[in-house]
C-alpha cells in the first residue's frame, strides 16, 4: 500500500509541475495554456522529499465531522439568496430559482481510481435524489477534486448547463454529456442563463489529469451574478495581481469563495496560503468570505483543521466577516452569520494541543 500511495503521489506531482500562464486568453503553439504572471513550476523532487521528511499530525478527523444534512423540501423553502457548502469546493448556491452548483465532487475518493488516493472525511451532505433541478454546474478546471466523473455522470440527468473552461468540455463529451449543454468560455467571458451571469475570470493555477496533457485545459476562477446577488468563486489558484483587476471590473462581491487548503510554501505560486487568500478577499472587494477547499481530503501536510484556524484568525485581525458554517448548513448570501468554531468539537485532547499552537502563531506544518 505504502508504494501505492508513492506511485500516486509521483504521478499527481508530475502533472502538478506542468508550467502554467495565459497571456491571450489562447493556448500557446504547443497547444499549452499559461498564467498571465509567467510559468509557474513546482519543486517536484522537493515535494516528494518533505512528503517523507515533515512532521505531520492531525491529517484525519478522529471522530465524525458534523453535519447537516440537506432536503429538497429545506432548499425550495429557503428565502433569499443562500448557499450550502457541500465539502471541498463544491457550493450549492441558490439565486432566486436557479441553482448553480461549483466543482461537484461526490464520489468517496479525489482520485482517478476509487480503490485507492485521498478519501472523504465526511459524507456529502445531500443524497442525490434530493438534489432539485441544477440551472448550471460551474466548472474551475479539471483536477480530479474538481471534476469528478462519476459526480458529472451521476448528475448529468438533473444539470441544463455545465459551464466550464476552455478545453474542459472534451472530458465531459467523452462522458456523454449532451454537446449542447455544455458552454465553454475563456478569460472575461460571459454567458447569460436566464437572468443568472457567469463570467470566468483569470486564475493561477495548471491543469491536466495524467502525465501527458498537462496545461492542455483552461482553468478558472469564475463571477455567479443574478437579480439580487454577486459572488466569487476562486477554484485553485495562487495570489496574482489578477484578484485587484476582477474586484475593480467586477465587484464588489457579496461573498467570495477563496480557496484555503492544502497549503504549503513549496507550492504557494498555484495554491495561496491562508494570508494570501484573505488578501485576495480584500482585493476582489468582497463584503464577506467562505474558505473552501478544506475539511474534504488530506490533500497537504497541515492539520485538517489548521485552514479554518488560521482563516479566522486572520479575519479577526483584519476585520473581515470570514463564514465557518458546518457542513451542509444554509448561508445567507445578504446577510451571513460567520458562524463557529465546529472543528474544535471534533478534536482530540491531542488535536487540541496542536490547535492551541496554530492559535500562538506556530510554525504551520509544512
Amino acid at each position: 500500500m505504502r508504494a501505492i500511495r508513492l506511485m500516486l503521489l509521483v504521478v499527481a506531482v508530475i502533472a502538478m509541475a506542468a508550467q502554467a500562464t495565459l497571456e491571450s486568453n489562447a493556448p500557446r503553439a504547443d497547444g499549452k495554456f499559461e498564467n498571465e504572471a509567467g510559468p509557474r513550476e513546482m519543486a517536484m523532487w522537493e515535494i516528494i522529499k518533505a512528503r517523507f521528511t515533515t512532521e505531520q499530525i492531525d491529517k484525519r478527523p478522529k471522530t465524525e465531522v458534523p453535519l447537516q444534512r440537506l432536503h429538497r423540501a429545506d432548499l425550495e423553502a429557503a428565502y433569499g439568496p443562500m448557499l450550502y457548502r457541500l465539502g471541498h469546493s463544491s457550493v450549492l448556491i441558490k439565486l432566486g430559482d436557479q441553482y448553480v452548483l461549483t466543482d461537484p465532487v461526490f464520489s468517496k475518493r479525489a482520485s482517478p481510481v476509487q480503490w485507492a488516493g485521498p478519501r472523504r472525511f465526511h459524507p456529502v451532505p445531500i443524497d442525490f435524489q434530493e438534489l432539485p433541478r441544477i440551472h448550471a454546474v460551474v466548472i474551475s478546471h479539471d483536477h480530479y477534486d474538481h471534476l469528478d466523473k462519476g459526480s458529472v455522470k451521476r448528475l448529468a440527468a438533473q444539470v441544463e448547463n455545465f459551464v466550464v473552461p476552455v478545453g474542459v468540455g472534451a472530458h465531459l463529451r467523452r462522458w456523454g454529456i449532451d454537446a449542447t449543454r455544455i458552454h465553454e468560455l475563456n478569460w472575461w467571458q460571459s454567458l447569460e442563463l436566464e437572468g443568472l451571469t457567469l463570467t470566468a475570470t483569470p486564475a493561477q493555477h495548471f491543469s491536466g489529469r495524467g502525465l501527458t496533457d498537462g496545461n492542455k485545459t483552461l482553468w478558472a476562477s469564475w463571477v455567479i451574478e443574478g437579480a439580487s446577488a454577486k459572488l466569487f468563486f476562486s477554484g485553485d489558484t495562487g495570489y496574482f495581481d489578477g484578484f485587484r483587476e476582477i474586484g475593480e471590473r467586477l465587484g464588489p462581491f457579496d461573498i467570495t469563495m477563496i480557496e484555503t487548503g492544502a497549503y504549503n510554501k513549496l507550492w504557494a505560486s498555484v495554491h495561496m496560503l491562508p494570508e494570501q487568500g484573505l488578501q485576495a478577499h480584500l482585493d476582489l472587494r468582497g463584503k464577506a468570505m467562505l474558505p473552501i477547499h478544506n475539511s474534504t481530503f488530506d490533500l497537504a501536510f497541515h492539520p485538517w483543521y489548521e485552514p479554518m484556524e488560521r482563516a479566522t484568525a486572520l479575519g479577526e485581525e483584519h476585520n473581515v466577516n470570514v463564514l465557518t458554517p458546518v457542513i451542509g448548513a444554509p448561508v445567507s448570501v445578504l446577510e451571513p452569520s460567520p458562524g463557529h468554531a465546529w472543528w474544535r468539537t471534533v478534536a482530540t485532547q491531542t488535536e487540541t494541543a496542536s490547535i492551541e499552537s496554530v492559535n500562538m502563531g506556530a510554525e504551520p506544518a509544512g
